[in-house]
């Protein structure tokens, strides 16, 4: 079975790391991973569908795993990180006016930005875990959190530079990991200041039944050598990026959409999402939007925790187009 291939690119000023499969005139899928997580994310996506006659492409985000990892916070708003997307397209696939995107997590966040700034370059789009959330221009983001949530929400404590970090250092790379790998509370996560998730210096984690150890280990190995910094730096630009798409104010996403989430997801339980989703919010903002899937008992981390559902998702959806 041929191998899945690595190389680096040079893109938009940085190098990245990417991972592919599948034939080369064959239509891309463009793979966009979440925090804590890499290109290895996909690993079962990439796997099926390139043997279904797709070319999975899976960069690791700036600042993840093999791709350089730019010094400063201000490096990381959703204009460097599209713009580094858009650049990887032109190189892999220039024979492609557009592609297929899958998202999840913060590689969710970022598609929906991708689609805003260039709806010409995506034939459709697989999102999964975060809704597109349209910018409201009369409040800031973190300012909306901080009230809905609190300070100790973990979105507000990566706001402060090393604050977490060092934290997290004091646990160390494989339980922060290992932490957030098996978190399954629904509701929202919070970081109390020098308490981590709530468990003791020395306790023992459990890995999820999907994650094993020596899968795990791939990620605590890029971890390990590159920290946190560079990846809690998309939480620092939340309203950088608010800043930035002034001019996308009142845009919907037009491009054909299908949406899957876990019911036991912390974004699908956060206040007002399931609203949002089923009175029509949601179909309003994206008024492309074919399907809604709320997987039962599943969390977070869905296309790693059901890998088959999720590839025939995929699949079924993109075989329309």
């Amino acid at each position: 079975m041929e191998e899945i291939r690595h190389r680096t690119v040079h893109v938009n000023g940085i190098d990245m790391h990417v991972a592919e499969k599948g034939e080369e005139g064959a239509p891309v899928i463009l793979f966009i991973h979440g925090f804590p997580e890499l290109w290895y994310s996909w690993r079962h996506q990439i796997e099926a569908l390139s043997a279904l006659g797709y070319r999975a492409v899976a960069p690791d985000l700036r600042g993840y795993g093999d791709t350089e990892a730019p010094a400063t916070a201000a490096e990381y708003t959703c204009l460097h990180v599209v713009g580094d997307l858009v650049a990887l397209l032109d190189s892999v696939a220039p024979d492609q006016d557009k592609v297929f995107v899958v998202g999840h997590d913060w590689g969710a966040i970022i598609a929906w930005y991708l689609c805003q700034f260039r709806p010409d370059r995506v034939k459709a789009l697989v999102n999964m875990s975060v809704v597109f959330n349209p910018r409201n221009p009369k409040r800031k983001p973190l300012e909306t959190l901080k009230a809905i949530y609190g300070p100790d929400y973990y979105v507000c404590r990566f706001q402060e530079p090393g604050e977490i970090e060092d934290e997290f250092a004091r646990f160390g790379t494989e339980t922060i990991l290992k932490e957030i790998y098996s978190y399954r509370n629904p509701g929202p996560l919070f970081l109390p200041k020098g308490k981590g998730f709530g468990h003791s210096l020395d306790a023992q984690i459990t890995l999820p039944s999907w994650l094993p150890e020596e899968e795990f280990n791939y990620y605590y190995t890029k971890y390990e050598k590159n920290g946190f910094t560079p990846k809690i730096n998309y939480y620092r630009n939340i309203d950088k990026n608010w800043e930035l798409t002034a001019p996308w104010t009142g845009s919907q996403i037009k491009v054909p959409v299908k949406f899957i989430v876990g019911d036991q997801d912390l974004t699908y339980n956060s206040p007002g999402t399931k609203e949002y989703i089923n009175k029509g919010g949601f179909k309003s903002n994206v008024p492309f939007l074919q399907e809604v899937v709320v997987m039962e008992g599943v969390a977070h981390f869905l296309n790693q925790e059901k890998p088959d559902e999720i590839n025939k998702h995929i699949y079924d959806f993109f075989q329309k187009f």
